[in-house]
């Protein structure tokens, strides 16, 4: 019995626009492509799962009743384009607060994996920073790296390493698609 693979996403700079400590739900806004990305991998049966670092909870700028105002704000927006999100996983923590859960350690992303019954190993791992690919390997995850938010410069940089590098969520898609077929015995991956 195969279990449903997963997609497990950064939030800021992957999905919407990053705003340092974005702590206003009016001025979340969606990157260009990435519900058309996030509509194509639910198209091909993935699940989608967020898990986001949020200090800011921490450094006391605001607390969590806000930060799920924030989250209720992306839902809508990502509703309204016919996409939903199987959860939100979210680290308060500081960096330096030594907890298990804040990216690239694999708490949130193993938790995810536990309550939503996903392989680790086969979930799609994307982001914009090294902290998202160092996530996905820590599991054994694929991992890619898109150009949005900060990605564009760790990829100039040449500070990440990720299975995969896309300009955005769509392409992102495109190349999970490819990968997936390549898995599938007698079918071709020029698509």
């Amino acid at each position: 019995m195969s279990q449903r693979r997963f997609v497990v996403l950064d939030r800021d700079g992957t999905i919407n626009v990053d705003r340092h400590y974005l702590s206003d739900p009016d001025q979340m806004e969606l990157l260009s492509g990435a519900t058309a990305g996030l509509r194509a991998m639910r198209a091909m049966g993935l699940g989608l799962v967020v898990v986001t670092n949020q200090s800011a909870i921490g450094r006391g700028y605001f607390d969590l009743a806000r930060l799920e105002e924030i989250h209720n704000r992306l839902r809508d927006l990502l509703a309204a384009e016919r996409v939903e999100l199987d959860g939100i996983y979210v680290c308060p923590h500081l960096p330096d607060d030594g907890c298990d859960c804040r990216k690239p350690l694999p708490g949130l992303l193993r938790r995810a994996a536990a309550e939503l019954a996903f392989d680790p190993r086969a979930c799609f791992v994307i982001g914009d920073k090294p902290c998202d690919i160092e996530l996905g390997k820590q599991v054994g995850a694929t991992t890619l790296l898109v150009r949005t938010g900060y990605g564009a410069e760790y990829e100039e940089a040449g500070t990440v390493a990720a299975d995969d590098i896309a300009d955005d969520l769509l392409t992102a898609a495109r190349l999970i698609e490819r990968r997936i077929a390549a898995e599938i015995p007698g079918r071709s991956n020029n698509s």
